[in-house]
């Protein structure tokens, strides 16, 4: 297997210079001017937040900030989630427009979200994308965790192991899907793809729903050897009460 390293490539040069080239820009929300960032201050603040007291394993509501029933009663593999927003309007307008739309100057403005949520220098060893089914990654021609994770690794000075997992066989979109459907779905669909023996890892996404794939991702990171693996989500569903 690999070793844990940082990625090589183009793409986050090729964002920054697009952002550049393209500013000043208009909100995307709602089209008003908005400077060097795709967002105004005035939606920037009306993104729905997290709720006030969230278990810390899967950054779900819990009263005075303890693990949850549900994560007492079945332990996931990961031992952390940090979110930066609900996943509800209008934040699923952002998340929607970076990865159909391919607005890749997101990318960015989400890392830095994210980093604002995190310690200066997280306790993490390498910082891992979900990988993009071959078939999505192909019709989409980016992946919107890689290019989230690339973005974030120079902000919290942690590297990016971009090739640290892979799909080992396709799955069936999870949308839709009810939670043991999810579960079953992506039930040894990931491989470790990098030495993690000993490591703590970070792993990056853009939507966290049941946490299924997170959960599976880090089974197997675990069973590879890692000691410690957390979720770093730029949105997380929050059901219904």
């Amino acid at each position: 297997m690999n070793p844990v390293k940082p990625a090589r490539g183009n793409t986050s040069k090729l964002t920054s210079w697009l952002g550049r080239v393209l500013l000043p820009q208009d909100c995307l929300l709602c089209g008003a001017p908005s400077g060097e960032e795709p967002v105004c201050p005035g939606c920037r603040a009306d993104l729905p937040q997290p709720p006030g007291e969230t278990c810390p394993r899967c950054a779900l509501p819990s009263p005075g900030g303890q693990a949850c029933g549900s994560c007492l009663a079945n332990t996931p593999s990961f031992d952390r989630t940090v979110a930066v927003w609900r996943y509800a309007p209008p934040t699923d307008r952002l998340i929607h427009s970076y990865k159909y739309g391919a607005r890749l100057g997101l990318a960015p403005y989400f890392a830095r979200a994210l980093a604002t949520r995190l310690d200066a220098f997280p306790a993490v060893d390498a910082v891992v994308p979900v990988p993009l089914a071959r078939g999505r990654l192909a019709e989409r021609g980016f992946n919107q965790a890689l290019e989230i994770a690339r973005s974030l690794s120079p902000l919290v000075r942690v590297p990016v192991a971009a090739r640290g997992l892979r799909r080992i066989r396709e799955t069936a979109d999870q949308t839709g899907l009810t939670p043991d459907a999810r579960r079953k779905n992506v039930r040894g669909a990931f491989a470790v793809n990098a030495d993690v023996a000993a490591c703590r890892i970070a792993v990056v996404d853009d939507v966290m729903t049941t946490g299924a794939s997170l959960a599976e991702i880090a089974g197997a990171l675990k069973r590879a050897g890692a000691t410690h693996v957390e979720n770093w989500v730029v949105a997380r569903t929050i059901p219904d009460a």
